[in-house]
C-alpha cells in the first residue's frame, strides 16, 4: 500500500493561515520542506499542489467545505484510488497534539471530510488526525466553528507542533505503507494517558 496522494485541509488565505482548522495545511508544508519541493497553484487541481516521484502533496484553494473539488480533480486526472489517498485534517476529538491513523470511518462533522467523502463516494480513505481539542473540553465557552477559525492558545500551539514534528519523524515509514508501524508510533502517548 503507498499514497499517491497526501491532502492538507485548510481554508486559503492570511485571515485563515495560523487556525486551528488549517492544522492540515501546516503539516503539508513542513513535509514539503522536509522534502524538497515547493507548492505551486494548479488552477485546473484548484490548489497548490507539488509532486514528488509518484505522489502528490495537495492543499486545495477552496474553501473547506469544498475540499473535495481540488482533492476530486487531481484523483481523477491521475486515477489515484481513494484508499491511496491521505487527508491530513484538524480534530475535535483528540486534545491538542493528539494523533491518530485511520481508514474510513464517519466524518465527525468536518466539513472537508464531508465533501471529500462526497467526492469520492466513499468513506474509505485514509485520515491523518491532529488533535486541536474541543472548546468543552479545554474549559473554553466557545462556538466550535468559532473555535476552530482562531488561533490556539500558547500552550496548545506547542503540542501540535509537536504532533507535526512527530508525524513528519515517521514520514518515512508512512511513505513505505508500514501502517502498523507507523500506528504504534502515533498513538502510543495517548494510550499511555500522557498530556498528550
Amino acid at each position: 500500500m503507498s499514497f499517491r496522494l497526501i491532502v492538507g485541509l485548510g481554508n486559503p488565505g492570511s485571515d485563515y493561515a495560523d487556525t486551528r482548522h488549517n492544522a492540515g495545511f501546516w503539516f503539508v508544508d513542513r513535509l514539503a520542506a522536509k522534502l524538497g519541493v515547493t507548492l505551486a497553484l494548479q488552477p485546473k487541481f484548484f490548489g497548490l499542489a507539488a509532486r514528488v516521484a509518484d505522489r502528490w502533496l495537495l492543499q486545495p484553494a477552496t474553501f473547506m467545505n469544498a475540499s473535495g473539488k481540488a482533492v476530486g480533480a487531481l484523483a481523477r486526472f491521475y486515477k489515484i484510488a481513494p484508499e491511496e489517498t491521505l487527508v491530513i485534517h484538524d480534530d475535535l476529538d483528540l486534545p491538542p497534539g493528539g494523533i491518530r491513523l485511520k481508514k474510513g470511518g464517519g466524518n465527525g462533522g468536518h466539513n472537508g471530510l464531508k465533501d471529500i467523502q462526497a467526492t469520492f463516494s466513499t468513506p474509505d480513505f485514509w485520515r491523518l488526525r491532529l488533535g486541536i481539542g474541543h472548546p468543552r473540553e479545554l474549559g473554553l465557552n466557545q462556538q466550535v466553528v468559532d473555535f476552530v477559525l482562531h488561533r490556539p492558545r500558547a500552550d496548545e500551539q506547542i503540542e501540535i507542533e509537536r504532533a507535526l514534528e512527530r508525524c513528519l519523524a515517521v514520514w518515512p515509514e508512512l511513505a513505505a505503507g508500514e501502517i502498523a508501524r507507523v500506528q504504534r508510533a502515533l498513538h502510543v502517548r495517548i494510550e499511555q494517558g500522557s498530556a498528550d
